[in-house]
């Protein structure tokens, strides 16, 4: 099950990174976005979790490795017509994805862009 976001408005590229910033600390997703989509380099980073880790370094938080190993969807999934999606291990329940919309609420808020989320199978 995905939860994809549809960002509208700049700036789309802070907007992305603050939602991978979301995702970090979240362990039951893996995430998917345009940026890590078009990125050359993003086979090789799913072999070598050391090159992620070396982009994850530009977020405001830190990422562990362990983290960078699991935190980019290996479903093979584009996004499509949106520009993130969290992929879930396990079907969420109700209360999840309300914390994933107040998280993404508070994360896109300062911001100041606006955003649509589907969570469909």
């Amino acid at each position: 099950m995905r939860s994809y976001v549809k960002i509208y408005g700049p700036p789309i590229l802070e907007a992305i990174k603050a939602l991978e910033t979301v995702a970090v600390d979240m362990p039951e997703v893996c995430i998917m976005d345009t940026v890590l989509e078009q990125s050359s380099d993003i086979v090789l980073a799913r072999a070598d979790p050391e090159l992620l880790h070396g982009y994850f370094r530009t977020l405001p938080i830190e990422v562990t490795r362990e983290r960078c190993e699991s935190i980019i969807s290996k479903s093979g999934e584009s996004v499509g017509e949106y520009d993130f999606y969290f992929e879930w291990f396990t079907e969420p329940s109700i209360s999840q994805v309300n914390s994933l919309i107040g998280s993404v609420d508070e994360a896109l808020a300062p911001l100041g862009c606006k955003y649509t989320i589907t969570t469909k199978s």
